[in-house]
């Protein structure tokens, strides 16, 4: 190992230290799977943001007894020196690298698939997408799945609606303490990390549009306003415009908002949110980013079809300079902003939805068996568990009902 991988490694691990005094729920639920001992000998193949949090999840799995092989589920989101770590200190397969080109990224999903495994932990449903199609030779020894991600959910939706999907997959990402936390305060604050790490520039007085109001706008449009931003949501839902609304911020069509824009955020979850009618009255100077899974929400065909030439302006901001003379940039090539130009979500965050996929997993272990092939939504006591272990890692207290409240509460017939 040459000077520079035994920094990298040393660099690792000390985030994954970091990571780990600083996700109590994750620690409980260690605790609670080596007493269970339900995955002892289990085979769990993970395709996750491969950062330091992540880590802490897959050493999680491997301390309860289980056989890990992890990759990451995008191009760009892997840490290299968290990787690099997991590789030379630990037991376990780690594929994820920083800067794949497509077709690397899928090889390493293949072999995380060679790699035979019981039980799949996804996000963006690649993994479970690719065993259903190119890999099915390796479909009947899975027997069951999570999803981390809403995207990876429509698609999964979407198969077992055609009766495609063979295994059941719950949804990690349809448990209140994810989605609640993890894509409104996770995104919010994590898409500014890449935002601000990428350009440097100021947010407070600009124009900032933020593409669909979902937990994940919801949270990237709260941050905007904190810091100042003049904030206009775009949406197709009727119900979520009206809300943004009267949640107090503008709400425009795209072809309106792009106009005097000085920064576009996109979290749909569909493609060509920004396109080629939108980029011929953007604003210039236009920063354009994307919070949702795919690269594909931004249009980058239309960019370059719309571009006389290119350069890399800044780490992760590539300047297209249109046929008009405006310039827009691009943060991590169109890819998740806070986690291709970031460092992801905070710790504390990702502390509760990781400790739900450990959770998952155990509860596929014990009952893959009486669960039908869709998607299934996490058992609410399981939810609670971690809200409750949450609150006692924040020293706080709640009320609890005393057994009269419970009483008028079920009992129909007493009234007021």
């Amino acid at each position: 190992m040459t000077a520079y991988d035994k920094e990298l490694v040393a660099r690792g691990e000390a985030r994954l230290r970091w990571a780990r005094e600083r996700m109590p729920v994750l620690a409980a639920v260690r605790d609670r799977l080596k007493r269970s001992g339900a995955l002892k000998g289990a085979r769990i193949g993970m395709a996750l943001h491969t950062e330091a949090k992540t880590g802490v999840l897959a050493l999680t799995l491997l301390e309860a007894g289980a056989k890990i092989s992890l990759t990451s589920c995008n191009p760009l989101s892997t840490d290299p020196c968290v990787a690099a770590a997991l590789s030379a200190n630990y037991p376990l397969d780690c594929y994820a690298k920083k800067g794949q080109t497509n077709e690397d990224y899928y090889k390493s999903l293949n072999k995380v698939i060679d790699f035979g495994p019981d039980y799949v932990i996804d996000d963006g449903a690649d993994l479970i997408f690719l065993l259903h199609t190119k890999r099915k030779e390796k479909l009947a020894k899975v027997k069951g799945a999570n999803e981390e991600t809403t995207t990876g959910i429509v698609r999964l939706k979407a198969m077992a609606a055609e009766k495609a999907l063979k295994f059941p997959v719950i949804s990690i990402n349809g448990a209140d303490m994810k989605h609640l936390f993890d894509n409104r305060y996770g995104t919010g604050q994590s898409t500014f990390d890449g935002i601000m790490s990428s350009t440097n520039l100021l947010i407070a007085g600009r124009k900032f549009v933020v593409a669909g109001y979902g937990w994940c706008g919801r949270g990237i449009a709260m941050r905007a306003r904190g810091m100042g931003a003049r904030v206009c949501v775009t949406e197709i839902d009727p119900v979520k415009a009206v809300e943004a609304r009267l949640d107090g911020f503008e709400v425009a069509p795209m072809i309106e908002a792009a106009k005097d824009a000085d920064f576009i955020v996109t979290a749909t979850g569909c493609k060509d949110v920004v396109r080629g009618e939108h980029l011929k009255i953007i604003n210039d100077k236009c920063v354009l980013a994307n919070a949702g899974h795919f690269d594909n929400e931004i249009s980058k065909p239309d960019l370059c079809e719309m571009s006389t030439s290119t350069r890399n302006a800044r780490e992760n901001t590539t300047e297209y300079v249109l046929k008009d003379g405006k310039k827009v940039y691009l943060l991590a090539e169109g890819r998740l902003v806070n986690l291709a130009a970031g460092q992801g979500h905070p710790v504390e965050i990702m502390d509760m939805s990781f400790a739900l996929q450990a959770l998952g997993v155990e509860y596929l272990a014990k009952h893959h068996g009486e669960m039908s092939p869709k998607v299934h939504e996490i058992p609410k006591e399981l939810d609670e568990w971690v809200a409750r272990v949450a609150l006692k890692s924040m020293k706080v207290d709640i009320d609890r009902l005393t057994k009269g409240q419970e009483r008028y509460l079920n009992e129909w017939r007493e009234g007021t």
